[in-house]
C-alpha cells in the first residue's frame, strides 16, 4: 500500500475490481492507492471497531451503511492500537460529527493512518456485484497515483489473494503481556493472540480471570507455563488452511484436557484441530446483525461478525474424532453455515461469531459464562 496526503472532497478516485468492474468517486482519508480483498460489513454502527479489528487485515471494507462518520472518532473505542483495513469504501461521509465523546472525524483519522478511502460511489450496486460474483481483489487509486484504467486493472490482478494466505503473526503481539482480572482473580487463562480485539481479554477480566495473552508463535510450553485454568484462541485474518502451528498447539492443549474456548479464527483451528476441512465463502459474514442459533439451547442470537471462511463439518450427527465426539453446537439460520463446535467427552467449544462485541448486540455473551463453567467444573 502507498499513501501521500489527506484527500479532499474534490479529488477523484476510482475503485477497481479485479473483474474489471469499476466505480468512480472522491479520495476520503488518505490519497495514493492500496490493494486488498473486496468484502462488505452489513453495520449500522461501531465503524471504529470495525477499522480497528485485526482480522480485517489486507481487506478493503464496503459500507453498506448509506452514511458513516456520524459519530467521528474517540479514543476509547478502538479494539487495538492501529486501523488494520487496508482500504475503507463508502457512500456519503459525514461532514461534521455529532458525538460529545469525538475528538476528530473519521477522514481525519483515516489520512492520519495512511488508509486509502473512497467515497460518493453507490456502495449499494457495489455490495449486490460482490454477493453476486462473490469477493475479490480490488485497488483503490486517487490522486497522483491514478493512473490508466488497464494499469490500475493490471495492479490489482497482481495483488495477493485472500486463500492461502498466513497473517496471523502480521498483527499478533511479538511479547506476552497481562490483562488483570477486575475484582478478585479466579481463575487464570493463556490467551493465544492471533488477532485479538481488546474487548476480549476485557469480557474475560469482567468474570474476575487474569489473561496473559500470548504471541501467535507460541508453543504448547509456553502455554502451560502461566499455569492456566483455561485456554483461549482468539479472532485473527488469513486462510485457516495455513494455520498449521496454532492447531498443533490447540491438539496439545486438547490432548491435556484443559477447558478451551475459541473465537472466529479459533473456531476454525478447532475445526480443523479435530480434522474438519475449511472452505472459502463466497463473499463471507460481516457485519452485526447475523441470526445464528445455539442449537443446545434453541435460542437465536443476533451476532456479530467477522469472517469469510468456514469450518467444514456435518450439521447432522455427532462426529467422532480423536479427541472424543463433536457436534455442532450453533449453525447460522441465513445460510446454514457453521458458527460454532462443541467436544462432547472434553471441555472445549469455539463460536464462529463475536460474543465480545464492544459496538453490539450482546446476544452471545453468556458464551464467556460458559467457558467459566467449564474451568469451575475442571476444577472441581
Amino acid at each position: 500500500m502507498t499513501t501521500s496526503t489527506r484527500g479532499v472532497d474534490r479529488t477523484p478516485a476510482v475503485l477497481v475490481l479485479e473483474d474489471g468492474r469499476m466505480f468512480r468517486g472522491r479520495a476520503y482519508g488518505a490519497v495514493g492507492a492500496t490493494f486488498g480483498e473486496a468484502v462488505f460489513s452489513t453495520g449500522m454502527t461501531g465503524y471504529q471497531e470495525t477499522l480497528t479489528d485485526p482480522s480485517y487485515h489486507r481487506q478493503v471494507v464496503v459500507m453498506t451503511a448509506p452514511h458513516v462518520g456520524n459519530t467521528g472518532v474517540n479514543d476509547e473505542d478502538m479494539e487495538s492500537k492501529r486501523i488494520w483495513v487496508s482500504g475503507y469504501v463508502v457512500r456519503d461521509p459525514a461532514r461534521v460529527p455529532s458525538s460529545w465523546r469525538s475528538t476528530r472525524t473519521l477522514d481525519e483519522e483515516l489520512a492520519a493512518q495512511g488508509v486509502v478511502g473512497i467515497s460518493g460511489i453507490d456502495t449499494r450496486a457495489l455490495t449486490r456485484h460482490l454477493r453476486e460474483r462473490g469477493a475479490m481483489r480490488v485497488g483503490i487509486f486517487s490522486g497522483n497515483a491514478l493512473p490508466d484504467e488497464g494499469t490500475m486493472l493490471a495492479e490489482v490482478r497482481q495483488a495477493p489473494e485472500m486463500s492461502g494466505a498466513d497473517l496471523s503473526a502480521e498483527v499478533a503481539t511479538t511479547e506476552t503481556y497481562v490483562v488483570p482480572a477486575i475484582g478478585d482473580k479466579k481463575f487464570t487463562v493463556a490467551a493465544v493472540d492471533l488477532g485479538i480485539k481488546g474487548m476480549t481479554p476485557h469480557r474475560m477480566a469482567e468474570r474476575g480471570i487474569e489473561v496473559h495473552v500470548l504471541p501467535a508463535t507460541a508453543t504448547v510450553e509456553d502455554v502451560y507455563a502461566v499455569n492456566p485454568d483455561g485456554v483461549f484462541f482468539s479472532n485473527g485474518p488469513g486462510d485457516p488452511s495455513t494455520a498449521d502451528h496454532p492447531v498443533s498447539v490447540m491438539q496439545g492443549v486438547l490432548e491435556r484436557g484443559t477447558p478451551l474456548f475459541g473465537i472466529c479464527f479459533g473456531n476454525q483451528i478447532l475445526g480443523r484441530a479435530l480434522g474438519f476441512g475449511t472452505f472459502k465463502l463466497k463473499y463471507g459474514h460481516r457485519g452485526i446483525n447475523q441470526p445464528v442459533q445455539d442449537r443446545t439451547t434453541g435460542k437465536v442470537e443476533v451476532t456479530a461478525h467477522n469472517h469469510g471462511f468456514a469450518v467444514d463439518a456435518p450439521l447432522d450427527k455427532v462426529s467422532d474424532t480423536p479427541y472424543g465426539r463433536a457436534e455442532v453446537s450453533h449453525v447460522c439460520l441465513n445460510d446454514n453455515v457453521v458458527e460454532g463446535l462443541q467436544l462432547l467427552d472434553k471441555p472445549a467449544f469455539s463460536v464462529q461469531y463475536h460474543p465480545e462485541a464492544a459496538a453490539g448486540p450482546h446476544d452471545a455473551a453468556y458464551l464467556f459464562d460458559r467457558f467459566v463453567s467449564l474451568m469451575e467444573g475442571q476444577r472441581a
